[in-house]
């Protein structure tokens, strides 16, 4: 028998039948993967008696819109939560009291289950991956596995718009250069919650340091407008649209908000807890102090330059080599590096924030599909160990409960624990830092 012979006689049935079925309807298959995981995880939240805390925050916002009273003077659920969100989200949460508590409940779990898969499709059509297997199969692969991660986990069990602010992001980002309207969904996630307006800086800085490149080459200054440029300049004009909106919906709220709530980090919550997976966490538990001051300002300020300046060198790579826009990979480095210095440098950053986790993993995924060799297994350790880190649920293996103060008595095998994602965050720095390094230009073919 030919190894062609054998191979369609294990195709269709032979000594691995199962595996036939899958290469001959791949697309079934994922779909059959992904039902079955997402109704276990969905069983898994149901027999944990997930309280979806946060939803019921969104929901005493949209009825406290609707009475006229006092969002930011509001506290909702046993916890005594306050708002923390721009007036424009309280605005889109109203259609959250037209429902009663269970099916609000229902609608948010599919909702966020159908972003999931929103965002791995967008995160491999921003990777230029798979090539050999069909997209929609690969799609809902990939999501059945990275549900599980903690991230998601907690945002579906607080009922948190994490997963929509990241499919609005990444919906920009994949657009076509030539799409005018390119940045109306970077604008409407700060809106709605400012850590994403870093995007549309990032896009900024790029933008001008291709306008100076084509200035230097002799192009006139209308060569030197460029999709970037108008990609942050709409992402600003959709962001301060939303903020109008605001005033004039609410203006009491607008006013104090812009005044007094934006300036006000230690509302959200205490600054030392596990949860809190930002530098300023870090260095709250590492300091043993609730408020980091100096340390932090510093720390977060070069983290923030050097994000910055990974993203837009990662957008610009695939220009510099002499193509009309970036590269596939370029586009997908710069978006995965802004993600995380945003997460890095934001005054709090719960753990369910960084459902970023999956683009990041999608990401490094592809670049090991990308190599071989010893380059591959780098590569798939660098995946297969972040992914862990990510599905371990490792921060939340310390002391902690709420008003405790138990962080700030960790020894160093708990600050380890706890700072689980900011270490994933600075791995993917690194990363971007090797791969943008001169010699590594043309380690790989296409990169």
């Amino acid at each position: 028998m030919t190894a062609l012979e054998l191979e369609e006689s294990t195709d269709l049935g032979g000594t691995h039948p199962g595996r036939g079925i899958v290469r001959r309807h791949p697309i079934p298959a994922a779909a059959l993967a992904c039902l079955v995981s997402f109704a276990a995880f969905w069983t898994a939240q149901r027999l944990a008696h997930v309280t979806m805390i946060d939803l019921m925050v969104y929901r005493a916002e949209g009825l406290t819109v609707r009475a006229g009273g006092s969002l930011y003077d509001m506290v909702a659920t046993s916890a005594h939560l306050p708002n923390t969100y721009p007036p424009f989200a309280a605005l889109l949460f109203t259609p959250l009291t037209l429902l009663d508590v269970p099916l609000m409940r229902t609608v948010a779990t599919a909702g966020n289950l159908l972003l999931l898969v929103a965002v791995v499709h967008l995160s491999l059509r921003l990777v230029g991956r798979p090539r050999s297997l069909p997209r929609p199969a690969a799609t809902l692969a990939v999501s059945a596995l990275l549900v599980w991660c903690e991230p998601v986990w907690t945002t579906l069990r607080y009922g948190q718009i994490n997963l929509l602010l990241a499919a609005l992001v990444l919906w920009d980002l994949t657009r076509k250069d030539a799409n005018r309207l390119a940045g109306i969904g970077i604008g409407i996630a700060a809106g709605l919650k400012l850590t994403p307006a870093l995007f549309a800086v990032f896009l900024a800085l790029a933008g001008v340091v291709r306008a100076g490149q084509r200035l230097r080459s002799g192009a006139g200054a209308r060569a030197a407008w460029n999709p970037w440029l108008r990609q942050a300049a709409v992402a600003t004009a959709t962001f301060l649209a939303t903020a109008l909106l605001s005033a004039l919906a609410l203006p009491r709220d607008s006013h104090r908000f812009w005044t007094e709530i934006v300036f006000a980090a230690d509302r959200v919550g205490e600054v030392e807890i596990t949860a809190n997976q930002s530098l300023r966490g870090v260095l709250a538990r590492l300091l043993h102090t609730h408020d980091p001051g100096t340390a932090w300002i510093v720390v977060a300020g070069l983290t923030a330059v050097l994000g910055l300046a990974l993203a837009a060198g990662s957008l610009l790579r695939g220009v510099e080599a002499g193509a009309p826009t970036a590269e596939a990979p370029g586009r997908a480095w710069a978006a995965v590096v802004c993600a995380a210095t945003a997460l890095l440098v934001s005054p709090i950053s719960w753990s369910h924030h960084w459902v970023w986790c999956v683009p990041m993993l999608i990401l490094l995924g592809s670049e090991a599909l990308h190599r071989a060799g010893t380059g591959a297994r780098r590569w798939w350790t660098t995946t297969v160990a972040l992914g862990l880190l990510f599905a371990s649920f490792a921060l939340w293996w310390v002391p902690h409960r709420w008003h405790q103060h138990e962080e700030l008595h960790q020894n160093g095998l708990q600050m380890l624990l706890s700072d689980v994602y900011p270490i994933a965050g600075a791995v993917v720095l690194v990363l971007a830092g090797v791969r943008l390094w001169p010699r590594n230009r043309t380690s790989a073919p296409g990169r």
